[in-house]
């Protein structure tokens, strides 16, 4: 992502050709630029004043020769040779001072620097080089030393936030206040992994993302400044600045010195997907939450590699299994999706299929799979072909999931759990944070809940979730029946209710539900 020169120079800051002949002193020698014109964003390096037909050899790289051409007027071939050498030492420029020598810009040495790509200055009015050496060597000293304190500060403060422990997305939130720009962490192929920096700039950065990434590998054009990710002789990432504002000098500082902190940070976080997990767990937990606008959100999915054009997306939440395993069974099955593990232990999954595919005979699949030996629970909501449909999607599995992770009968519900699945449950569930539903269950269970010992609360539970069996009821909880019996005598005298009942039953059956939701 470097040019030539720059890679030559090392990370000195420079100043361009045109930012030199912007300065105060500059234009008071009425500068023109007579060939080279393209090439005017070159970085300056050095100064040097130097009349010898031969400079060349005097020269190491991106030094602006500052001329008056006594030694090669009326010479025409040393003139031509004196832009030949400029050009072969990879001079960053050449300002002639028009007077004695040269009156006028000679044609040669015009022509010469036209077809090299070297840009060309003559100075209308007589100007005391020492001072534009003087001005320009300080404005160069002023700027490397900025870089290098720079660099130092964000060092010290990246490194202070990984002692402390400080997750990826902060340090990529200090290297973004740093630079002024977004910052993207991608792996080798090209997927975004963490992204920081103001929300509408990350977004267009992202909103094309395959095409930019690929212009961003070819050259540092625009600001775009990237650093290698790896360590032990393995590369295994990229950070870039998207559209740096300062000079590129200083801004690849800034890039090594972020590189470097994230490099010790992976290595010191352990398992080498952790930055794709987070990743994922961002993005789907943005979309859970709502709290971002679904369609905000699309090229942060499509920057990650899910697809996204066309596709019949399947929302997921799977209990008892990890992240690693279900991104594993996605491997397996050759399908395409993101997963992320969210704070409770349940786990989220976003199928994406192509549209001729059949939704709920992959998704059944895929949970065949994860059951597979094992008591793991997956629940879904319908398939979604609108991408903001998605979020909702997201809501209704995880609301299905939460339903289920601890009813009686998970083991006898069907292998891809819906909300149609849950009944009763699930109603209780979705209306458990409403205020009169809370009062209900207080009032319906008042009679126990003020009790010491939750045993008789145990006992009513377990007595309706079996379907008011008495024997079931009495084995569960290891008691005879007429112990039984007098417990659920107890448990009635204090509700005030007859469990024979149904209707009054059913009654305390929702009370004790919406208790326990509230509970969790």
């Amino acid at each position: 992502m470097t040019t030539t020169s720059e890679s030559r120079y090392g990370w000195e800051p420079a100043l361009s050709v045109r930012q030199v002949l912007t300065l105060e002193r500059v234009l008071a020698g009425e500068p023109e630029v007579v060939a080279g014109r393209a090439q005017l964003d070159r970085p300056v390096r050095w100064v040097h004043v130097a009349e010898a037909a031969d400079v060349g050899v005097m020269l190491s790289g991106g030094e602006m020769v500052l001329t008056t051409g006594v030694l090669l007027a009326g010479d025409e071939a040393k003139q031509a040779e004196y832009i030949q050498s400029l050009h072969r030492a990879e001079a960053a420029a050449v300002v002639l001072g028009l007077g004695r020598a040269f009156p006028a810009p000679p044609e040669v040495m015009r022509r010469a620097a036209e077809r090299c790509g070297l840009p060309m200055v003559v100075l209308h009015r007589p100007f005391p080089f020492a001072e534009l050496t003087e001005e320009v060597q300080s404005r160069l000293v002023r700027r490397k030393f900025a870089a290098v304190s720079l660099s130092e500060t964000v060092r010290t403060e990246l490194t202070a936030l990984i002692t402390a422990g400080a997750p990826l997305q902060r340090l990529l939130d200090e290297v973004a206040r740093h630079s002024g720009c977004p910052v993207v962490v991608t792996n080798l192929a090209h997927r975004v992994l963490a992204t920081a920096g103001e929300r509408s700039a990350v977004d267009d950065v992202l909103r094309d993302w395959e095409r930019v990434a690929r212009q961003a590998s070819a050259c540092a054009d625009g600001g775009w400044i990237g650093a290698e990710l790896g360590g032990r002789g393995e590369r295994w990432g990229r950070l870039l600045l998207c559209g740096y504002r300062g000079d590129t000098a200083t801004g690849r500082l800034l890039a090594d010195r972020a590189a470097e902190a994230l490099v010790l940070h992976r290595m010191l976080g352990g398992g080498a997907n952790s930055w794709e997990e987070e990743s994922a767990q961002s993005l789907l937990t943005d979309l859970v939450s709502g709290a971002v606008p679904a369609f905000r959100l699309l090229p942060r999915a499509r920057a990650a590699g899910l697809p996204v054009n066309r596709r019949t997306f399947v929302p997921l939440v799977v209990l008892g299994r990890t992240a690693d395993e279900l991104d594993r069974a996605l491997r397996l099955l050759g399908m395409s999706g993101l997963v992320a593990e969210l704070a409770d232990g349940a786990a989220v999954v976003l199928l994406s299929l192509a549209r001729d595919q059949d939704a709920e005979a992959l998704t059944a699949h895929f949970a065949a799979r994860l059951r597979a030996g094992s008591r793991a629970v997956v629940a879904a909501s319908d398939p979604r072909t609108a991408w903001d449909d998605v979020p909702a999607g997201l809501r209704e599995a995880r609301h299905v999931a939460d339903a289920v992770a601890d009813s009686p009968h998970a083991l006898d519900l069907p292998a891809v759990v819906r909300l149609k699945d849950v009944h009763l449950r699930g109603l209780i569930r979705l209306l458990r944070d409403d205020p009169h539903v809370q009062s209900f269950a207080e009032r319906e269970l008042d009679g126990l809940l003020c009790d010491a010992e939750p045993e008789l609360l145990n006992v009513l539970r377990t007595y309706l979730a079996t379907g008011r069996n008495k024997s079931r009821t009495a084995q569960l909880h290891h008691v005879s029946r007429p112990a039984l019996y007098r417990r659920l005598e107890a448990i009635q005298t204090r509700l005030g209710v007859d469990l024979d009942d149904f209707e009054q039953a059913a009654s305390v059956h929702i009370a004790l539900l919406a208790h326990d939701a509230q509970q969790e």
